[in-house]
């Protein structure tokens, strides 16, 4: 023990000194790496005594399960005055606090805010990107604001060496709520059994640089020092260590603990892939199956990869059941590099992946164009090939990694059914059947908001399209292109009827059969 230990505490004793106005910043990604205690103390302290008030929060990827965990502890009118997140849609309270105009409320990429806390740390003006040019995120356009309460000049447009940037400003960070396996005596904190790194080093030297406290969450401290090279985050950086009960630390919020995101795969975990692979296909829906198979036809061999929440999951399981998973590579922008993604709550951990880096370094790589295939879902798409995934009608999802990953992968496949609510399929004698449509149109005249900006991607040279169960598009100098459609498909009736505006009609060919069976 040296006189830096952080002293060992309870939750609520942390949380005790967070004072009024404070900016806290918050790791995690879904429910991997949050720290559950201490958010969950924060939410006690200020129902039992209205205190503390008017705070800051930031953090960088979504933390929640879209109930009542993670983030949403922290809404509360009165509590927050203010919101810097890189998604919400998890996060269902803090969206409804945005969106009625009861706090201020910014949404920006999560690669973004990662990277911002390293800026933050470093003592620079903030973060200068070319991430986000040309979206809602844009000052040209919002700003990044979700409502008009919220003020404008958090993101400025700047020209460097003859270039627009965006610059994201820092500002300090008062404290700092992070989680890891375990602390030494020391308070050296190491993540073995966590399925991410997350950007919990970043947000631990923001706060320390600019003269805040660090609180972190772990499931035990050891009696002896850990060995450097697994040292995290190190003791130097915390100020107070808090032991979580068993069920506020779980590794993400759909699995108390899965070794498998913490290992690398055996000859075993390769035959029970396969048997997994095969049951999760039969039970995938119709349309699900088709989307996957003809979206997988476009990863290049040996691609390094990003499979987007939701519709592209789907994705992995059919590369892994045609043997793709020992040639291609799966990322997550958590820090996951190998293996298979999860999906749903366990979103952001990887089975058996190959290596584990920190959220601020996957996110230099990515925003590099270091990723050669991204696969993402699609709310909206317009004429012009510009796509919104972050608002659909009264409900508020954001951006996250979408921004960083859509605008510098070098392929782009957009996934998702045509309509969207009620969609019902068959296929029978080699023909896809409409059963029933979809009360929503997704292709429409104008997108709500512009979360990938199709005049950005012709400006870097990127190949996009966009696959459903019944049509396959690409973004052309023009717009959207038809090129294929599924066998049985009218392309009057089931197709261009369907959109809110008319597609450049070329050769178009059918959608193989194999997709279908």
């Amino acid at each position: 023990m040296t006189s830096r230990a952080p002293k060992i505490c309870s939750a609520d004793e942390a949380v005790a000194l967070i004072g009024n106005g404070a900016t806290i910043a918050s790791g995690g990604f879904v429910g991997a790496g949050h720290p559950e205690a201490l958010t969950a103390a924060l939410e006690h302290r200020f129902l039992a005594t209205d205190l503390p008030r008017d705070l800051t929060l930031v953090y960088a990827a979504g933390q929640g399960d879209g109930g009542w965990r993670g983030v949403d502890h922290l809404g509360h009118e009165g509590l927050l005055k203010r919101v810097v997140g890189g998604h919400w849609g998890l996060a269902r309270k803090l969206g409804r606090l945005a969106l009625d105009g009861k706090i201020e409320a910014y949404n920006l990429p999560q690669g973004v805010v990662c990277q911002l806390f390293r800026d933050i740390a470093a003592g620079r003006p903030g973060c200068i990107t070319h991430i986000g040019l040309g979206t809602y995120i844009d000052p040209a356009q919002q700003g990044g604001r979700l409502n008009d309460r919220t003020p404008p000049g958090l993101v400025e447009r700047v020209e460097l060496g003859g270039k627009t940037w965006l610059w994201y400003k820092s500002f300090p960070i008062d404290v700092a709520l992070i989680r890891a396996t375990a602390a030494d005596g020391f308070g050296n904190l190491v993540m073995d059994e966590e399925a991410m790194i997350g950007e919990a080093l970043a947000i631990a030297q923001a706060a320390h640089n600019s003269g805040g406290i660090v609180l972190a969450q772990v499931k035990r401290v050891l009696d002896e020092p850990l060995p450097p090279h697994r040292v995290r985050v190190p003791g130097i950086l915390v100020d107070r260590v808090v032991v979580a009960g068993e069920h506020e630390h779980e590794q993400t919020f759909a699995e108390a603990m899965n070794p498998d995101y913490c290992r690398a795969a055996t000859p075993y975990d390769h035959y029970l892939t396969q048997a997994s692979t095969q049951a999760a296909l039969a039970e995938m829906p119709l349309e699900r199956r088709i989307i996957a198979r003809r979206a997988c036809e476009e990863i290049p061999p040996g691609a390094i990869c990003n499979l987007g929440i939701g519709m592209p999951e789907g994705i992995a399981e059919v590369a892994a059941d045609r043997g793709l998973l020992n040639s291609v590579t799966l990322t997550v922008e958590s820090g996951p590099i190998g293996g298979r993604p999860a999906g749903g709550l366990s979103f952001g951990a990887s089975r058996h992946p190959q290596a584990i880096i920190d959220s601020p370094a996957q996110f230099d790589f990515y925003d590099g164009r270091g990723l050669d295939f991204a696969a993402l879902g699609a709310a909206e798409i317009d004429g012009a090939g510009n796509v919104n995934v972050a608002k659909f009608g009264n409900r508020f999802a954001g951006v996250g990694g979408f921004v960083n990953i859509t605008q510098t992968a070098r392929k782009v496949v957009f996934c998702g059914t045509f309509t969207a609510e009620g969609l019902t399929l068959s296929y029978d004698l080699g023909k896809l059947k409409i059963v029933r449509e979809g009360r929503v149109r997704k292709f429409v005249e104008a997108v709500e908001l512009i979360s990938f900006s199709a005049a950005r991607s012709r400006e870097v040279g990127q190949e996009v399209l966009f696959v459903t169960e019944r049509a396959v598009f690409r973004l052309t100098a023009e717009g959207l292109e038809l090129t294929e459609v599924a066998p049985g498909i009218n392309v009057e009736r089931d197709v261009i009827g369907q959109m809110a505006f008319r597609p450049k009609v070329g050769a178009v060919k059918t959608m193989s059969a194999e997709l279908f069976a």
